[in-house]
């Protein structure tokens, strides 16, 4: 099995507090990304549980280049929105300051998750729901692929358009479903 990627946005009003600290969603669950996968509830459990289990972190990189990690995620946990990462960029790391820069300029505005498949299955719209996921890393990228998934400042809740995205999908799904 190879190594896999899947992009979530930032929401376009992020922002960097004390110039490094970020927080949001690498992934949410039930949306279908633009490669036509949903990721279940659950998926990352026993992957995080191993991870933490092993004294290991998931990484904090740059475009999934395992050669330029930029940060620490700090804390990586599933709740019942999707994947919940919160870290810090490490100004000490040139990649680091340049990510925060970009990020503050609005010219970077995603994240994805690298990781291998363990259990996927088709679902009833015939989409690959991926129902574990082993989890190596989460890089923060220039073209995300889930724009649902949004990434807040510290101290801020991610707002409703992320909700209010879903629901739209949903929608067009139960028109497609239904015949128009």
């Amino acid at each position: 099995m190879e190594l896999e990627h899947k992009f979530c946005r930032f929401d376009a009003e992020v922002q960097i507090k004390d110039g490094t600290k970020i927080e949001g969603y690498a992934s949410l669950f039930g949306a279908c990304d633009q490669g036509g996968d949903v990721v279940a509830a659950g998926a990352y459990a026993m992957s995080l549980k191993r991870l933490g289990a092993e004294g290991r972190a998931v990484k904090m990189l740059w475009q999934h280049d395992p050669a330029q990690p930029i940060g620490i995620w700090d804390e990586v946990r599933e709740d019942s929105r999707g994947l919940y990462v919160k870290g810090r960029l490490l100004e000490s790391v040139e990649k680091g300051r340049e990510a925060a820069e970009l990020i503050a300029a609005g010219a970077i505005d995603g994240l994805s998750i690298g990781y291998r498949t363990l259990k996927a299955a088709k679902n009833e719209r015939g989409q690959r729901l991926l129902q574990e996921l082993e989890l190596w890393e989460v890089s923060l990228v220039t073209f995300p692929m889930l724009p649902s998934a949004r990434v807040a400042s510290k101290g801020e809740a991610p707002d409703d358009a992320a909700w209010r995205e879903l629901a739209g999908v949903l929608e067009d799904a139960r028109r497609d479903l239904a015949g128009g």
